[in-house]
């Protein structure tokens, strides 16, 4: 059961034409906090213990709202209407071919330029939950549909904050949401991700071509992108590998075991685990629960002396992310209906990530 998490909120600066931005902080009993912005449905921080009980703050951020407004990194972000990429910025959707903004080279990234995760969301309150919600008009990054977006964060006693996405259309859409945090669960800002031990519930992932766009599914059996038993991150960045060396790291999908689908109307997806990831320092133990088929695993390759918070400049593997969501691209793949929002046939997802702490090494 949830145990209901005082929700308070505070001015957080504004935006260069005036608007206010604010923040808003989940807490549980156990002194566990997570601060949200309404600039983007954004992850901000979340304070957790460690072993020893002492405090620390496990995601990557910045200082300011203009600094999120200016960053190309997606901190924390709320992702849509599309995460990931779409290639060549172009789909065809019911007999009609439509072209969207192209933000990284030829492709769409992550919503295009004004993504979800540069909008200010409405906010209320609802029985200890925070609720965020969007309307995204007809044609915006060059959508079709006009699409409204509910998104309710719950932090729960154990450590588990909940993120239940919901969205509707007025015309057939592709739709793929995703939250975009990136920890380090050391809690430390001098810091990487190396030392961080992580397993992944899927045989398979995409390979990708130059552009970071899935090629081909290939077995996760005998290379470096086998976590279905628990490695260090820091071997396996090591570990000699073609994809390895395009990506600079890990940005690779993974397809989930016991994927649902969810291309038919009224239907539930399970939640299951999928990931956990655990740094032995400080003890803290990160598990992902999601109801969604792919998980992207992303270690931060591309960050390069990015300006993070207290002024520190973060450095690749400074942070790593677990993405729930579709297939990046499926959108032009033979499977795209599973992405498709209807009329009558709403978008649901919800993802878990659970913050806990080992007793022992």
């Amino acid at each position: 059961m949830i145990s209901i998490a005082p929700l308070s909120s505070e001015p957080w600066g504004t935006l260069l034409g005036g608007d206010p931005v604010r923040l808003f902080t989940l807490r549980n009993s156990h002194g566990m906090k997570v601060a949200i912005s309404d600039l983007g449905a954004t992850l901000v921080s979340w304070h957790a213990p460690d072993r020893a009980g002492r405090l620390g703050d496990i995601l990557l951020g910045h200082d300011t709202p203009a600094d999120y407004v200016a960053a190309t990194t997606y901190m924390g972000g709320l992702i849509g209407r599309w995460a990931n990429r779409i290639a060549d910025a172009r789909f065809t959707l019911d007999g009609i071919e439509y072209a969207l903004d192209r933000n990284e080279g030829a492709n769409l990234l992550h919503g295009g330029t004004q993504g979800f995760h540069r909008t200010l969301w409405d906010v209320s309150e609802d029985n200890g939950a925070l609720v965020m919600r969007l309307e995204s008009p007809e044609g915006d990054a060059g959508f079709p549909g006009n699409v409204t977006v509910q998104v309710r964060y719950t932090l729960d006693d154990d450590g588990t904050l909940t993120i239940a996405y919901e969205a509707i259309t007025d015309a057939a859409t592709p739709l793929n949401l995703t939250s975009h945090p990136y920890f380090n669960l050391t809690g430390r800002r001098d810091s990487d991700i190396r030392g961080h031990v992580l397993s992944i519930d899927a045989d398979r992932f995409f390979e990708v071509d130059a552009a970071m766009i899935p090629c081909k599914l290939a077995e996760v059996a005998g290379n470096a992108f086998d976590f279905r038993q628990s490695a260090p991150i820091g071997a396996r960045l090591d570990w000699p590998h073609a994809q390895l060396a395009r990506a600079g790291g890990f940005d690779h999908c993974y397809v989930l075991r016991n994927a649902p689908d969810t291309s038919s109307a009224g239907r539930d997806p399970q939640i299951r685990e999928v990931a956990c990831a655990y740094d032995p320092g400080s003890g803290r133990e990160l598990t992902v629960s999601t109801d969604q088929r792919g998980l992207q695993f992303y270690t931060g390759n591309f960050l390069k002396g990015d300006k993070g918070r207290d002024g520190i400049a973060y450095q690749p593997y400074a942070g790593l992310c677990l993405e729930a969501g579709g297939f990046p691209n499926e959108v032009n793949m033979a499977e795209q209906e599973q992405v498709i929002v209807r009329p009558g046939r709403p978008y649901r997802q919800v993802t878990g990530y659970h913050v806990g702490v080992r007793s022992g090494v």
